[in-house]
């Protein structure tokens, strides 16, 4: 009997067993598990180290990590492709390289119709946990690739918003970066099936001020098309795709600007149709994860305590990080954003400034950042960093007071 090769997975291969030890060995810090056995407090010879409550892989990224060492697993003897980056942390990608995974591109482009031109039906493909868009997709199912999804289950949620609100005939307004990835993915939901679905992508308050400006009558079509082009869904009409708007975003920006494009839109909607008629012109449900709440919360509290020094670990082109790197900089002079914990090197670190743009590294390197005497350090990190770079970064700050790492497992 002739059985077909099943072509889509999303609940991985029931195999964690068999990787678990080498998801222990990469991503596993014993420095780590000490500190957070005290209270997420390392005090030694002047030197305190403060961990937030909530940091590093949040279960989304540690799912798709997990799927990927099973994929490799499962398909010892086949190419094995990644549409683009699996999460955004160079340590992880370079790890899945390691293990003979290919990318089909790098950065925030996506991959090129040369790249899908290599793919055959033999080939198995990961899905990272931004999604992908649905161009990617019926992409891979004409190639009949094998696909792997590691989708994140909260980018999933903010898919069926986006699906409800063009069902209702609702245009999304998404808060987010219109070069991401996940963005791009949650973008296109509202195009599938061939619908008429409309989106408009804004990334703060100043491109929402833009939005409501036309609502209320202060700004052309043409004005607002000439701004926000490079968020606008093919065929965008203001006129006619600004009179009911629903509002989602992407899952790692920061809640309360989220909340706030909102409740701008809101105040904007209502001063047009009337606050009785709000219902039929604007919705607004929360669809930031939990995970980046949480871990945005913890370093609010963090913060609360008195520190010298704050430094947050995850890649520099990583949302959430950088949206932890913006807080901690609003409130702690000495802040400082690393993409992995090698970047400290005795009196020197190496580090992204805040409010930089995801897609420019900037880079710099800064002698002198670490005072002399007693010393409080905050520490957290994203939701795509290993504990492992931050048991790394936990002994780079002890040996930068001439401390041996292992002072940490004591």
């Amino acid at each position: 009997m002739f059985v077909t090769e099943q072509r889509y997975f999303r609940k991985g291969f029931k195999m964690r067993d068999e990787v678990q030890h080498l998801l222990d060995r990469d991503y596993r810090s014993e420095a780590v598990d000490r500190v957070r056995e005290n209270g997420n407090v390392l005090s030694v010879d002047g030197l305190t180290i403060r961990l937030a409550d909530e940091f590093g892989f949040c279960y989304g990224v540690d799912r798709a990590v997990d799927y990927a060492f099973q994929t490799r697993e499962k398909f010892p003897d086949r190419r094995i492709f990644i549409t683009g980056d699996m999460i955004h942390n160079a340590s992880m990608n370079d790890r899945l390289r390691e293990m003979g995974i290919e990318f089909l591109s790098t950065g925030f482009d996506g991959p090129t119709e040369e790249a899908f031109d290599r793919l055959s039906p033999e080939d198995v493909v990961l899905l990272p946990a931004f999604g992908a868009p649905i161009d990617w997709v019926e992409k891979l199912r004409e190639k009949e690739c094998v696909v792997v999804d590691t989708t994140c289950g909260s980018v999933l949620s903010v898919w069926k918003r986006v699906t409800r609100y063009a069902k209702k005939e609702f245009t999304s307004i998404i808060h987010g970066k219109y070069y991401h990835e996940e963005t791009k993915a949650t973008a296109s939901q509202t195009l599938k099936d061939g619908g008429n679905g409309r989106y408009l992508i804004v990334r703060n308050l100043k491109e929402t001020a833009y939005v409501t400006e036309f609502i209320l009558g202060r700004m052309t079509a043409a004005e607002l098309t000439e701004k926000l082009a490079h968020g606008m869904s093919p065929g965008f009409d203001p006129e006619r795709d600004l009179q009911r708007v629903g509002v989602a975003n992407q899952t790692t920006m920061l809640m309360s600007e989220t909340l706030a494009v909102g409740e701008e839109l809101r105040k904007a909607m209502a001063e047009r149709y009337g606050e009785e008629n709000i219902s039929e012109h604007f919705e607004l449900f929360d669809t930031i994860c939990s995970a980046t709440q949480d871990r945005q919360d913890a370093l609010f509290e963090l913060l609360e305590q008195p520190l010298d020094v704050m430094v947050v670990i995850g890649g520099y082109n990583s949302s959430n990080t950088n949206n932890l790197a913006i807080i901690a900089d609003e409130r702690v002079p000495k802040s400082y954003h690393i993409a992995s914990g090698d970047c400290i090197e005795g009196g020197t670190i190496r580090h992204k400034p805040a409010h930089t743009p995801l897609d420019a590294r900037e880079e710099v390197a800064e002698t002198g950042w670490l005072p002399e005497g007693p010393v409080r350090i905050g520490l957290t990190a994203g939701a795509s960093t290993p504990n492992s770079q931050i048991g790394l970064a936990i002994g780079r700050l002890l040996e930068a007071r001439g401390l041996p790492p292992e002072a940490a497992l004591r």
